[in-house]
């Protein structure tokens, strides 16, 4: 809920610059910043993951989740569609769904039991014509006028996508054609739900933003990556924004045949690369080649709540769900395609573990953005950040040691929050 007044309080607050690179700390613990947020991105012309289609295979199939802090119920229809609408009911604002996933036809208020169908359509009010002599709801009471609110539903190729404003460009046109390829290369053909892991992070939602946009902190943070040559910033790799507002992106790396990438990293003594470090299984990270470029790392960005992931051959869609301006949740929706053989299959929920709460390559960027939130909380106004790693953003295509998404994140951030370019 938006406290009164406070987002007009902040309309001329100050930025130390305006090309991303210098960013306050307050952005990050500020409870009225986070509110302006939700008002002006999160129920703003914004597109959200909610589901992947085959997690609601039959009618009444319906999952919980959350646009921002807005509680969002998706459910396939009786006609095969999907909807959603929002879980806060018309009579006195209680949450009607507190399943996380089920499969049923109505929906009904624990309250006052109040009825809705699955297409958050008002069906039954208990004691709507009152009882015996007693009066009940006003005779001019229309249940087709106090349905639940609805959340606007776009599927591509199996993903289904929500936004809370009617102002949203379309999906295709939110995503622009210089992202929409990357979605289509991993959702190339159906796939099928495996199961998510959930995990509460103590720091700003941003953070994190920023964590999944920094391809310079990826072989300098994860021992994993770079002892075991799954991503290295001398790899072949690309770091791309979208040609909008730029706070969508891509991040890839591909290793060489005959890869030398380690030398680097020993000359210079680099802490996270260990050259005795050795897998007990080292089926770990077998590859199944799948894709025309088999990249060992595929980051895809999509602003402000989901990435999806390509690492060897798990993958997965990240869910960003702020819960205050010091927490948020991460959900991994794993994934494979229908038809995998039982040993992709196999190898898909092994490399599940390079990624999630625990995952061997995952674990250590939680914790960074905790190290961020408990520093800044005691900030004095007016410190900020410094990001201009990369040099001119130009440059960025083809770095893996570039700040150049993170600056383009924060310039897009700023324009949507109404604080100019």
């Amino acid at each position: 809920m938006s406290i009164p007044g406070a987002s007009s309080a902040l309309d001329d607050f100050p930025w130390p610059s305006s090309d991303g690179g210098e960013v306050p700390y307050a952005v990050f613990t500020s409870q009225a910043i986070f509110e302006r947020e939700q008002e002006r991105i999160y129920r703003g012309p914004t597109w959200h993951f909610l589901a992947l289609a085959d997690e609601l295979r039959k009618p009444g199939d319906f999952k919980s989740t959350f646009i921002g802090t807005t509680p969002v119920v998706v459910t396939r229809t009786r006609d095969d569609d999907i909807a959603a609408w929002v879980n806060r009911c018309a009579h006195r604002g209680a949450m009607v769904c507190r399943e996380l996933r089920g499969n049923a036809r109505a929906h009904r208020c624990v309250y006052h039991q109040w009825a809705y169908d699955e297409r958050g359509r008002l069906r039954g009010v208990p004691f709507q014509k009152g009882l015996n002599d007693k009066t009940g709801m006003p005779a001019d009471f229309n249940m087709a006028e106090h349905g639940l609110p609805l959340v606007r539903v776009e599927e591509h190729r199996g993903v289904v996508f929500g936004s809370l404003s009617q102002a949203a460009p379309s999906l295709a046109d939110y995503l622009g054609p210089r992202m929409l390829p990357w979605l289509d290369r991993i959702f190339h053909k159906p796939v099928e739900y495996l199961g998510c892991t959930r995990q509460y992070a103590k720091s700003n939602w941003k953070l994190y933003y920023e964590n999944v946009k920094d391809p310079y902190h990826a072989s300098l943070l994860h021992l994993f990556h770079t002892t075991f040559n799954i991503y290295r910033s001398n790899m072949r790799g690309r770091s791309v924004m979208d040609d909008g507002l730029g706070v969508h992106s891509i991040i890839t790396t591909t290793p060489q045949e005959d890869d030398d990438t380690a030398g680097d990293y020993q000359k210079h003594d680099i802490a996270t690369y260990r050259a005795g470090l050795k897998l007990a299984d080292p089926s770990m990270l077998e590859v199944r080649r799948e894709f025309e470029e088999q990249t060992s790392n595929n980051i895809h960005t999509l602003f402000p709540s989901t990435v999806i992931q390509q690492i060897h051959n798990t993958m997965a869609v990240r869910q960003v769900l702020p819960k205050s301006a010091g927490e948020f949740e991460l959900v991994f929706h794993f994934f494979g395609y229908q038809d995998d053989d039982v040993a992709l299959r196999r190898l898909r929920l092994k490399q599940a573990n390079l990624a999630g709460p625990a995952g061997y390559i995952s674990m250590e960027d939680t914790e960074a953005t905790e190290l961020v939130q408990r520093a800044i909380e005691s900030c004095a106004a007016g410190d900020s950040s410094y990001m201009a790693m990369g040099g001119a953003d130009g440059d960025g295509g083809t770095s893996l040691i570039s700040e150049h998404m993170i600056r383009g994140f924060w310039r897009g951030y700023r324009n949507m929050m109404g604080w100019g370019a």
